[in-house]
């Protein structure tokens, strides 16, 4: 592969990166506090929107969507840097329009929805003006292996009739999202347990939809986005909202999940990155038993090996997105598994290594290590933990090498 970017995603990078030096940056941690300390921590501060119509006239929009007339048509392999250094804050994605869950159902809409559906609602995710949520976690069954999806939608006439309790579904709580795409089974009794779930268009303000409460990660709730737990009792939706038709649920989650595994590992290796400039300075600038941090032995070694461990993710991370887009997603899922192990795990030991440097520092309010690990921890478990990812590359491997000894 190409190590060498090229030049439209130079010029992107330096776009970004000069967007967020001017106009981010500089409010970072008043927008924290503003989340924090605010009256009504679930608004949305007026700055991110004033960011997002900024970004938006100068093109840095949809920088995630491949082949689109309405984002750049950037390559995976491109848009790695670009999310990379969306990855050092938390609000750089939603200010260029390429956070998730948005972007993974935007990719469903783009992929697998009817030319209605992307009327109603790609178009208004697509400009920015509404957000959406993926309903498919489950707290009585193990979420991970999706074919457990207990909701139920039954189809009534002309409409469906959906049943279940949802939890965790990250951007729910925000009162910008507008709709759901709700993951359950159509055909429970199917003999392919893979064809028994469909997808479907929930708009969020159906009657019978509860946000029951915001789940908590580490004691935060997330404000203003949340991951909610949700209630569905006999929502009626048309049998329009069916995506791409009964049936094809766990295929259209499949097509879903490859870009957003990456995306999130691309974010991650710019969380550790930033984690490991912080530390250098830190360990550059404190002083302890008389000299500075960056004198002492195992603080070197620390920086060290964080600095070798970033450089592995990012390189694994740009050789699964060469991958896919040389042989698509399928072709390049032991790459995405591989990736989708050691990012965020890799970004949780740096990221611990920086607040460890920061000492009392590193856990507060004042640094953002506490957002950064939270997301790290939580990526080690979303789009599928880690044991899954290790399960179905060791049994592709062992498969794959034992014909070869045969």
């Amino acid at each position: 592969m190409e190590f060498e970017y090229s030049d439209k995603t130079k010029q992107l990078i330096k776009q970004v990166q000069n967007f967020l030096d001017t106009h981010l940056y500089p409010i970072e941690q008043e927008l924290n506090d503003i989340i924090e300390n605010g009256e009504d921590r679930w608004a949305i501060p007026p700055q991110i929107e004033e960011l997002k119509g900024l970004a938006k006239a100068q093109g840095l929009w949809n920088l995630f969507l491949p082949e689109s007339d309405d984002g750049y048509g950037l390559t995976n392999l491109e848009y790695a840097p670009l999310a990379e250094i969306m990855g050092r804050t938390r609000f750089a994605s939603e200010i260029f329009n390429c956070s998730a869950p948005d972007t993974g159902n935007m990719e469903v809409l783009a992929r697998y929805g009817s030319a209605a559906q992307q009327e109603e609602w790609l178009k208004p995710l697509l400009a920015g003006e509404i957000r959406s949520a993926f309903a498919m976690t489950e707290p009585e069954v193990a979420s991970c292996d999706a074919t457990n999806i207990e909701t139920s939608i039954e189809r009534d006439g002309d409409e469906y009739v959906i049943n279940g309790r949802k939890w965790y579904i990250s951007g729910a709580c925000d009162p910008r999202c507008k709709i759901l795409i709700v993951m359950g089974k159509t055909d429970p009794e199917n003999e392919n347990r893979h064809q028994q779930q469909s997808q479907v268009l929930v708009p969020i303000n159906t009657p019978g939809v509860t946000i029951v409460r915001p789940m908590k990660v580490f004691g935060n709730d997330d404000a203003p986005e949340g991951h909610a737990e949700i209630t569905f009792e006999n929502v009626r939706v048309p049998v329009d909202n069916i995506i791409l038709g009964e049936g094809r649920g766990f295929e259209i989650a499949q097509g879903r999940l490859g870009p957003g595994r990456i995306h999130h590992c691309m974010r991650l290796v710019g969380a550790a990155q930033r984690s490991l400039e912080l530390m250098c300075a830190r360990a550059e600038q404190r002083v302890a038993f008389h000299k500075p941090l960056s004198k002492q032995g195992s603080v070197r070694e620390d920086i060290a090996k964080s600095a070798c461990e970033i450089e592995q993710a990012r390189l694994l991370t740009l050789k699964a997105a060469d991958a896919m887009d040389r042989v698509g997603n399928k072709g390049a899922k032991q790459l995405i598994s591989m990736i989708k192990i050691v990012a965020p795990q890799m970004a949780c030991d740096v990221i611990d290594r920086a607040m460890q440097i920061h000492g009392a520092a590193g856990l507060s309010q004042d640094f953002f290590f506490a957002q950064a690990y939270q997301m790290a921890r939580t990526i080690r478990l979303a789009d599928g933990p880690d044991q899954v990812h290790m399960m179905q590359l060791g049994r592709g491997l062992a498969a794959g090498y034992g014909a070869l000894a045969k």
